[in-house]
């Protein structure tokens, strides 16, 4: 007589993944077009565009912050119509936004059809892309990221681990061409040898001085354009994703790689590092991103991981894969990504 795990195997063989309809199409590249738009406003705006934030706006009493806060979506509205006014008059302007919006949607597509085509290829039902469009300003790229929905049983370990790695690893291999055109058209920094803009550091990944080296130029001495600031954007989601907790897709590896109690207590630790790394940011650095990303931690170390049908181990190539992307991680990840100058 077979066993479940047998069945299991060959019903998910034989299974075909849910085919989206053309209404489902058409949501989501609504959702796509609506993303688009918005990041493209935001990449024209500081921290990573030419555009000042509020240009002859600066309140230093506490009237006047009051004031300007109480009318700030005024402010917001014509900040938001002068800059798409200011990026259909100059051509400059509009190819920078342009520019910044496709090649971070690139990544980010990537990204998530990596983990869909990894679906359709295990038969595992999933949601197309969701991109999550967002107003310039709430957040500097004009967007949340994208994210799939599972919505059926994985069927093995081998096809958690695989769904998993497969959107960190096929985002990672597309950001490698936009890092290099960002550090081969990037100009010297013409205020200090940090990428300092609108009073912000942006630390630069290992991956980025790495290939600085490689290609003699150091990033650190370089000012961000279009192509180095959605690389970098890019890197910090890849790592953000990264980290081994809940259903983050490190989370999938460690679930995978060392079973249900490794992934429950790395998921805490990683909360427990973060919050350190939080408060350092703020005491060092005046960086508030530490704390929201130990918030993302904690949700995600709530949810429950699914357990897979089947839990056989990982062979040994996906072992191999599995260090790879740790190597991805360490690569990506920086502990204080913005410091506040």
């Amino acid at each position: 007589m077979q066993d479940i795990d047998s069945l299991t195997r060959q019903f998910f063989d034989r299974r075909t993944a849910m085919r989206p309809t053309w209404r489902t199409w058409l949501r989501h590249a609504a959702l796509f077009l609506f993303a688009f738009c918005t990041i493209t406003v935001a990449g024209s705006l500081q921290p990573f565009g030419p555009l000042e934030i509020f240009p002859g706006v600066d309140p230093q009493t506490t009237t006047e912050i009051v004031d300007f806060l109480a009318n700030f979506p005024s402010h917001y509205l014509t900040l938001i119509i002068a800059s798409i006014i200011s990026m259909f008059s100059d051509p400059a302007v509009l190819q920078y936004g342009l520019t910044f919006s496709i090649s971070l949607l690139f990544i980010l597509t990537a990204h998530e059809f990596g983990h869909y085509i990894a679906c359709r290829l295990y038969g595992v039902d999933a949601t197309l892309p969701f991109f999550i469009p967002l107003p310039p300003l709430l957040g500097p790229a004009g967007t949340l990221g994208a994210f799939i929905k599972i919505v059926s049983p994985m069927p093995s370990r081998r096809a958690t681990f695989d769904i998993g790695v497969a959107g960190p690893i096929a985002g990672f291999i597309a950001l490698i061409p936009i890092a290099v055109l960002g550090l081969l058209t990037a100009k010297p920094a013409a205020h200090s040898p940090d990428s300092i803009q609108a009073g912000l550091h942006f630390s630069e990944p290992l991956f980025t001085r790495i290939l600085g080296y490689f290609l003699g130029i150091d990033p650190t001495f370089t000012a961000f354009n279009a192509f180095s600031a959605a690389a970098w954007l890019g890197l910090l989601i890849t790592s953000l994703n990264l980290i081994p907790s809940g259903q983050l897709d490190g989370g999938h590896a460690v679930y995978s790689v060392f079973g249900e109690k490794i992934h429950f207590w790395t998921g805490r630790i990683a909360f427990i590092v973060m919050i350190v790394l939080s408060i350092l940011g703020m005491y060092f650095y005046s960086s508030p991103s530490g704390l929201l990303f130990a918030v993302l931690l904690f949700v995600m170390m709530r949810v429950r991981h699914p357990e897979p049908l089947d839990n056989t181990p990982l062979d040994r190539k996906r072992l191999v894969i599995a260090f790879l992307t740790l190597v991805i991680f360490a690569l990506s990840f920086v502990p204080f990504p913005v410091q506040v100058l």
